[in-house]
């Protein structure tokens, strides 16, 4: 291990921002480390599978979500990583086009292929005698997060604007951001929400999770530094109290089954404060983070994980997944295919977890090729390409309830 260590550490370029890197790797780490904590699974009469959350029943775990929800560090660092990124393209010459056609070619090619992959997997679970409950619900599990990319890919077409706000506005260029989503919540939840139309939460979408994205092409642009990340560490943290002490947002940071309210679909102000908080640590314990990752075996698992971004993030639930199907076969297995409703099923799970951390590890050695870039446009490819696309579009079909 140590010799593999240094062996990567030997082939960094010496300008890598290590630190960046870092806080990338453990905005993607808590991806996964949530779902497999909160995603509960209960069997019915048939032996079918269904999704069911502990936070239901266990309130009080909330604020772990506060810690586990780093979208906000996420975006941040996409912000900042793709403004660099977008600079050189057009250094050397490149159109904004052919940078956005890269960009999204990278985001896309996992996507296709886990959904690919689960379209042909659905016909065949389902011969095997896999209940139809159980196959919808590892569908569900599958689109779950990949929203995220859907919204991603939208913010990274935005990059140039962005650039020219920071440009001319400096950090504050993410506060009319923040503006607009604390008028839509105050329309939701203020004096005149009877009034307001379920959609109007949808208007939260871009704006909130653009905001910190904007934050790190401020920070990429360098026109974000200590004084800014105190402003934010301490106004975010200062408006996440208010918000959930006077204002009663809830608590958690994900959605929980049969609350009227939900902070993250779509992101309500309690996020971007707590974005906010976030990116402000994040920039002032910069130089900190990259001085720790100069030593080999902490980079190491760090160059791996950004290596396997997507694959982590297109996989980890069916990593999950597989274990509980393979678990329910014994009937009700504790923390794995019983009622997430106490401590107990927290310890339980907590056990499980490197069985999916294992599992995860070992489909992506096959799923990882998916993040490579394809072939030369021969017949071949083409027709490849297309035959995923069909599989992916009729997976998305079944798993939307479509069909």
């Amino acid at each position: 291990m140590r010799r593999t260590a240094a062996s990567v550490d030997a082939r960094t370029p010496a300008d890598r921002d290590r630190a960046v890197d870092g806080l990338r790797a453990l905005a993607l780490l808590a991806v996964p480390a949530g779902h497999w904590l909160v995603g509960g699974f209960t069997l019915d009469a048939d032996g079918g599978l269904h999704n069911v959350s502990p936070l239901s029943a266990l309130g009080g775990l909330a604020p772990l979500s506060w810690f586990l929800q780093l979208l906000g560090i996420f975006f941040l660092v996409g912000g900042y990583a793709s403004v660099l990124s977008y600079r050189r393209a057009r250094e050397r010459g490149g159109s904004t086009g052919g940078w956005l056609r890269g960009r999204v070619a990278r985001l896309g090619r996992p996507v296709l292929g886990v959904t690919a992959v689960w379209a042909l997997l659905i016909p065949l679970l389902s011969l095997l005698g896999v209940p139809g409950d159980s196959l919808r619900t590892g569908s569900t599990l599958v689109i779950q997060p990949l929203w995220f990319v859907g919204v991603y890919t939208v913010i990274t077409a935005l990059t140039p604007l962005c650039v020219r706000a920071a440009e001319r506005l400096g950090a504050w260029s993410a506060a009319p951001l923040l503006a607009g989503v604390a008028a839509v919540d105050f329309l939701r939840y203020g004096p005149y929400a009877e009034a307001m139309p379920s959609w109007l939460s949808v208007l939260n979408i871009l704006p909130g999770w653009l905001f910190a994205y904007q934050l790190g092409v401020c920070w990429g642009e360098k026109r974000l530094g200590r004084r800014g990340a105190w402003l934010l560490l301490l106004g975010g943290t200062a408006l996440f109290a208010v918000l959930l002490l006077a204002f009663h947002y809830p608590a958690s940071m994900v959605g929980v089954p049969g609350e009227a309210r939900t902070n993250s679909h779509p992101p309500s102000l309690l996020v971007l404060a707590l974005a906010a908080a976030q990116s402000g640590a994040a920039i002032l314990l910069r130089d900190r983070i990259g001085a720790l990752l100069r030593g080999p075996l902490l980079w190491a698992p760090v160059v791996v994980i950004n290596l396997s971004a997507m694959t982590i993030l297109c996989w980890h639930q069916t990593a999950m997944f597989a274990t509980a199907l393979t678990g329910a076969q014994s009937g009700a297995v504790p923390g794995l295919t019983t009622a997430p409703d106490s401590l107990a099923w927290m310890a339980a799970r907590a056990a499980w977890l490197p069985l999916f951390a294992l599992l995860l590890v070992g489909i992506g050695r096959y799923a990882h090729r998916f993040e490579r870039p394809w072939g030369a446009g021969t017949r071949t490819t083409r027709l490849r390409r297309a035959a995923a696309g069909l599989l992916a579009a009729g997976f998305a079909v079944f798993a939307l309830g479509l069909a």
